[in-house]
């Protein structure tokens, strides 16, 4: 079965306020629109050549961001737990969500607790290998919103503190492989977030990423087998993935990065399971 991945498509995406460092509204100009239309495009084509089953649901004006789909939700098994934004310049996207799952007839639709803020697959990645979720929290999710999902999916969960703003999800500075590595950024996390993923993952699969690498928003990759698609890409880099026998596959998502996002930003993984028969699951 391929894996199964969700996007929004681009047509309203620009960058109009700020709610992380990386946000950069004086730099937007109409231009990068056009940009950033051929690089979703392109992400698309990667994820289908890297052996992804890609579908799209619409956007809605007003709101910028939903093409980051990984922020929609958290997906596993049958159930969707649909987010909640800390921002207020994100929480209209809540219900046009709402409206696009609904019509999957396919899946659950789960509701937070009321006051409970999570930011959906960006703070909530599951890790193949180990059959845990990775839980972001600190930043734009609450620790209590990672348990509580934890429990309503019936899958381990393991809370991690994020320490800076410029990694205000997990998805930006944190990334499981199929073939057991993790890839972090180690100054993104608090001492103790540290301790909990040394202690779940060997030192020979941890790969630690540089300043460079994490600020190209490499770590923000979608791993489908042994292919990592992401974002261009330092040449160490490339060389340390490519020792580990990944292939990668490199998409200019600047003007992405200009709202603080890139590859795992704009796709949200629809078939993560406790029994996962995927691509991973065939090759990890």
């Amino acid at each position: 079965m391929k894996p199964a991945i969700l996007m929004t498509d681009p047509a309203h995406y620009d960058v109009r306020y700020e709610i992380n460092p990386w946000m950069r509204p004086a730099e937007w100009t109409p231009e990068h629109l056009s940009s950033a239309i051929r690089a979703w495009q392109d992400l698309k084509r990667a994820l289908e050549r890297a052996g992804a089953d890609v579908s799209v649901i619409e956007s809605t004006p007003g709101w910028p961001d939903m093409v980051f789909a990984a922020n929609l939700a958290v997906v596993f098994d049958r159930k969707f737990v649909l987010a909640r934004f800390r921002h207020e310049e994100r929480r209209g996207e809540e219900a046009h969500f709402r409206a696009a799952l609904g019509a999957r007839a396919d899946k659950e639709i789960i509701s937070l607790p009321p006051g409970m803020i999570q930011e959906g697959a960006g703070d909530f990645i599951w890790d193949v290998t180990r059959r845990i979720f990775w839980a972001g929290y600190g930043q734009r999710s609450d620790r209590s919103a990672a348990l509580w999902i934890g429990d309503v999916l019936g899958a381990e969960t393991v809370p991690l503190e994020l320490a800076s703003p410029r990694f205000y999800h997990l998805d930006t500075c944190f990334c499981p492989l199929s073939g057991g590595e993790v890839l972090y950024y180690p100054p993104a996390f608090t001492d103790d977030a540290l301790r909990a993923i040394r202690a779940r993952v060997a030192p020979q699969a941890l790969i630690e990423a540089d300043a460079q690498a994490a600020a190209a928003f490499c770590i923000n990759a979608v791993n489908l087998g042994r292919t990592i698609v992401m974002s261009k890409a330092p040449r160490s880099w490339r060389a340390i993935l490519a020792g580990r026998g990944y292939k990668i596959e490199e998409v200019d998502l600047a003007p992405f990065i200009l709202s603080g996002g890139a590859a795992f930003c704009l796709t949200l993984r629809l078939d993560n399971a406790h029994v996962t028969a995927s691509l991973e699951a065939a090759t990890g």
